[in-house]
């Protein structure tokens, strides 16, 4: 007799509880203690051998499952001897588990969903119940996203991580923005007074657009991605480029440039345009509108 079924007798006399069942609630115990312990170990082993933060995670996730399931088949292995005497009950109570635990079962068959088709992974910006951000967790039963501003405040992070339960993935549309393309559509508007030469003031603009390094790299590589899921989806492009829109509103004219850009650059690249707008505006190059 080992030290925990003498602890298990032990306890036994001390309250109205069998020695088995005792005895399996320490075993359980040790379980989750040895466990909790190899996931600290695994955890502090990445830490220090991988120096990309992509990597560390994922393999930190693998090992958290690994060990997940080895926990499971532990727990089923510690209490098997002490349930085979309570089929019974435990049908019934089985029965009342799943009804009291079954947005946890929808959430964990969500979550195999999105291990299997992968609607989103990690590191994706997506989009849900008009929350936008970074996807950076995600789990059995629910996923995390760290929130970002809403266009109008420049798209960046707020610092906020928000947690979805994975059955969201069936009852509410999810916005991908990077799922096959890693490039979305942006528009900025620049308004000019009504009597301004239109057409200098579109060169100038696709000129300020074109020399953009950023702007300029993407549709070669938006004409590749397209090339490579055009099998999968029935998605086509007439145009890659940036175009610009004219269209008359009141007492101005507005251009609406439309480009392509990383969604986690449109800041960035929209404050190196606008500079250079600013600076055709100061060489008289480019009248903007005065309210």
């Amino acid at each position: 007799m080992n030290i925990l079924e003498s602890f298990a007798k032990y306890l036994e006399v001390k309250t109205t509880f069998s020695s088995l069942f005792i005895y399996c609630i320490i075993q359980t115990i040790v379980a989750f203690i040895i466990i909790k312990i190899t996931k600290n170990f695994f955890k502090a082993l990445c830490s220090h051998f991988d120096k990309d933060q992509r990597k560390k995670y994922l393999h930190n996730q693998k090992y958290n499952i690994f060990l997940d399931i080895i926990l499971i088949i532990t727990c089923y292995v510690i209490w098997s001897a002490y349930l085979t005497s309570l089929v019974t009950v435990i049908s019934f109570v089985s029965a009342a588990l799943t009804l009291a635990l079954r947005d946890v079962v929808y959430n964990f068959f969500a979550g195999m969903y999105i291990s299997i088709k992968k609607p989103f992974s990690v590191e994706d910006r997506i989009e849900v119940k008009d929350i936008i951000g970074d996807v950076v967790n995600t789990n059995y039963l629910s996923f995390e996203v760290l929130e970002v501003n809403n266009k109008a405040k420049g798209e960046q992070s707020t610092g906020r991580i928000v947690s979805f339960p994975n059955s969201y993935v069936f009852s509410e549309p999810i916005k991908n923005f990077v799922k096959e393309f890693k490039y979305i559509w942006n528009e900025m508007t620049i308004k000019v007074d009504m009597d301004s030469d239109i057409t200098k003031t579109k060169h100038y603009l696709y000129k300020i657009v074109n020399e953009n390094e950023i702007v300029a790299s993407i549709p070669r590589k938006m004409e590749n991605q397209i090339g490579n899921v055009d099998i999968d989806y029935r998605i086509y492009y007439n145009k890659l480029k940036p175009i610009i829109y004219t269209s008359i509103v009141d007492n101005h004219v507005e251009l609406v440039i439309r480009f392509l850009c990383h969604p986690k650059k449109i800041r960035i690249v929209e404050n190196e345009i606008w500079l250079q707008i600013l600076d055709y505006y100061k060489k008289g190059k480019i009248n903007l509108f005065k309210d």
